[in-house]
C-alpha cells in the first residue's frame, strides 16, 4: 500500500512538470505580447523593453522555466513588487498581486460551492439510486430512472440562467447568489450559494441516480450475495451489508474526477452565477494572457485532481476487501 502510494505521488510530481513545461510552449507560441497589454497605447520601444525587463521576459524560455520552478521551492527575491515566499508563482501581469495570494481568495468560494453541491447530490442521487435498485421494475423505479435521464442531459448554462429568472427575478423567493465568508455571516453565506447548488445538485444527482442504479443490480447479481440470501439472510442486509459496500467502487471513482473538477474550479458555474471563484479565474488568466496567473491555476487545479486520484484509488482497499493495491 505505501510503495503504491510513493509511486502514485511521484508520478503525479513528474505529470505536473510536464505540465508546466506544455503551458510555457503554449503561452509563448500565443501571437499576443503581454507586455503589450501592460504597456498601454501609447507604447514606446523603450518603454516596452523596460517591461520586459521588469517582467523577466527578455530572458530566454528554459531561464524562466527554471526561475520558476525553482521559486515554487524556495521563493524568490527578484521582484520590484518585495519577496515571494514559496510557493511562489510571481505576480500577476494584470493586477500586480501574488498569485499565490490571488488563489487562496478565490479558493473559499470554490470549496465552498464544491462541498455544498457535493453533499446535497450525494445525498439525492445515492438515495434515489438505491431506492430504484430496491424497488427494481416497480412504477418508483421507472419514474426515478425516466427522470435521471432527462435532467442529466440538461446543462448548467440553461438552468443556471432558467433558475435565476423563475426563483430571483420573477418570484423574488431568493436574493442573486452572492458570496459571503462562512466565518463572517454562516446565513448569508448558505442563502447566497443555494441556487448554484440546487443547479449543480440537479445535474450531478440525476447521473449519480442512474449510476447507483445500474453498480447496485450489477451486485446484487454477484456470487458472494447469491450465497448469503442461500443462507437465509434476508433481503434487506443482503442489499446494506454486501451489494452496497461494492456497489460504492466505480461511484467513487467517478466522485473523485467530479469533486477534483469542482475543486480546481467550476467554470460555467461560476461564469453563470457572477461568482468570483477558481474557475473564474481561469479564465480571467487566459483572457489577459497573464502567465503567472495561468500556470498558478493550472498548477493548482491539476494538483487538486491528481490528489484526489490518489485518494481515491486507496480507499478502494478499505471499501471493498476483495481490492489489493500492489
Amino acid at each position: 500500500m505505501l510503495r503504491f502510494l510513493l509511486r502514485r505521488i511521484l508520478g503525479s510530481f513528474v505529470i505536473l512538470v510536464l505540465l508546466t513545461v506544455v503551458a510555457f510552449l503554449l503561452f509563448f507560441g500565443m501571437p499576443r505580447d503581454p507586455a503589450l497589454l501592460m504597456c498601454g497605447k501609447t507604447c514606446t520601444p523603450d518603454a516596452l523593453a523596460n517591461i520586459h525587463h521588469t517582467l523577466g521576459l527578455d530572458k530566454s524560455i528554459p531561464e524562466q522555466f527554471w526561475i520558476f520552478l525553482s521559486g515554487l521551492v524556495t521563493g524568490r527575491n527578484d521582484f520590484e513588487q518585495g519577496p515571494c515566499p514559496a510557493p511562489c508563482f510571481g505576480y500577476s501581469y494584470h493586477t500586480n498581486e501574488q498569485v499565490w495570494s490571488t488563489l487562496m481568495d478565490r479558493l473559499p468560494l470554490t470549496l465552498s460551492l464544491a462541498a455544498g453541491a457535493t453533499v446535497a447530490f450525494l445525498f439525492i442521487g445515492l438515495g434515489t439510486g438505491l431506492l430504484a435498485a430496491w424497488k427494481r421494475g416497480s412504477f418508483v423505479d421507472k419514474s426515478f430512472t425516466a427522470g435521471s435521464m432527462v435532467l442529466s442531459s440538461m446543462q448548467i448554462y440553461f438552468l443556471g440562467p432558467l433558475a435565476l429568472a423563475i426563483l430571483v427575478y420573477q418570484t423574488h423567493i431568493f436574493e442573486e447568489p452572492d458570496y459571503t465568508p462562512l466565518t463572517d455571516n454562516p446565513a448569508a453565506w448558505f442563502t447566497g450559494l443555494i441556487i448554484p447548488w440546487a443547479v449543480l445538485s440537479t445535474i450531478f444527482a440525476a447521473q449519480y441516480t442512474r449510476m447507483a442504479r445500474s453498480s447496485m443490480i450489477e451486485q446484487l447479481q454477484e456470487e458472494h450475495v447469491r450465497t448469503a440470501r442461500a443462507k437465509g439472510m434476508s433481503g434487506r442486509y443482503v442489499f446494506f451489508r454486501y451489494a452496497w459496500r461494492g456497489s460504492l467502487i466505480p461511484i467513487i471513482t467517478i466522485l473523485g474526477i467530479d469533486l477534483s473538477s469542482l475543486l480546481g474550479g467550476a467554470i460555467i458555474t461560476e461564469y453563470t452565477f457572477g461568482l468570483p471563484g477558481l474557475g473564474r479565474l481561469a479564465v480571467e488568466s487566459v483572457q489577459f494572457s497573464d502567465l503567472p496567473l495561468l500556470l498558478g491555476v493550472m498548477l493548482f487545479s491539476a494538483a487538486v485532481i491528481l490528489l484526489c486520484n490518489i485518494v481515491v484509488d486507496a480507499c478502494y482497499a478499505f471499501i471493498d476487501p476483495r481490492v489489493r493495491l500492489s
